[in-house]
């Protein structure tokens, strides 16, 4: 670390007691300095929201569209922001890495997102983009019908990727619907020993009359006796409480 860094660093420590003028932020930014220390100054930026806007703009004429700038654009949650940001992903030139970072920075957004975004994460093969489309839909999640949730996260309890299934089934479990507890009881029976457990917790969470009738089924009828232990442990923990 450089010695300017340091300095830098230790003001970036100190700013609770001693607020960070918009215009020093400024004029600390340099695409030279370390990763980790550009997207400290850059969080601070979109911290200051409409004050923050103009310098982050200013700094990507001058500095290109760095990462920590373009996610700094979603911090601010300025309108102009947001607009610029779906400009961006709709410019069919952008490389994938810069296609994901808008995604990044638009999903600070929640629900003011156009579908279209959410359809665009959802659809992707990637894993990132896909957790993306997962943190919209929990900002939405209550807009939406049992049934229509669980038409927008059919492809993801689907995906060969565990990461993906149980972050599905964790936005699921806060909804206590008879559909998405039968849809829960399916997956555990699921190939992947982590995904049923991951399903088997999210029924006890939901600890309606539904989930543990489909609890008590399970119990009885699965084969395999650490899932059985499963079916228990939740009904147990729910008895408990």
């Amino acid at each position: 670390m450089s010695v300017d860094e340091a300095i830098l660093w230790e003001r970036l420590a100190r700013s609770r007691r001693a607020p960070l003028e918009p215009s020093w932020l400024e004029e600390s930014y340099s695409s030279s300095l370390s990763a980790d220390l550009r997207q400290a100054l850059c969080e601070k930026l979109g911290s200051l929201a409409a004050n923050g806007w103009p310098i982050i703009m200013r700094l990507m004429q001058q500095h290109g569209e760095q990462k920590e700038l373009v996610l700094a654009a979603g911090l601010c949650h300025q309108r102009e922001a947001r607009d610029w940001l779906l400009h961006r992903l709709n410019e069919p030139s952008h490389l994938d890495d810069d296609h994901l970072c808008v995604l990044q920075a638009l999903s600070c957004w929640g629900a003011d997102v156009p579908d279209s975004v959410l359809l665009t994460c959802l659809r992707h093969p990637g894993m990132q983009h896909r957790q993306i489309g997962l943190q919209l839909i929990s900002f939405r999640a209550h807009t939406l019908t049992d049934q229509e949730l669980l038409a927008l996260c059919s492809d993801l309890l689907d995906d060969c990727r565990d990461p993906i299934v149980i972050s599905t089934i964790r936005v699921l479990q806060r909804r206590d619907g008879g559909a998405i507890s039968h849809r829960l009881a399916a997956l555990c029976m699921s190939n992947s020993e982590v995904i049923a457990d991951a399903a088997f917790r999210a029924l006890g969470c939901i600890a309606t009359s539904t989930s543990q009738e489909l609890l008590v089924e399970l119990s009885e009828s699965v084969d395999d006796p650490k899932r059985r232990k499963l079916a228990h442990r939740e009904l147990n923990q729910q008895f408990r409480t």
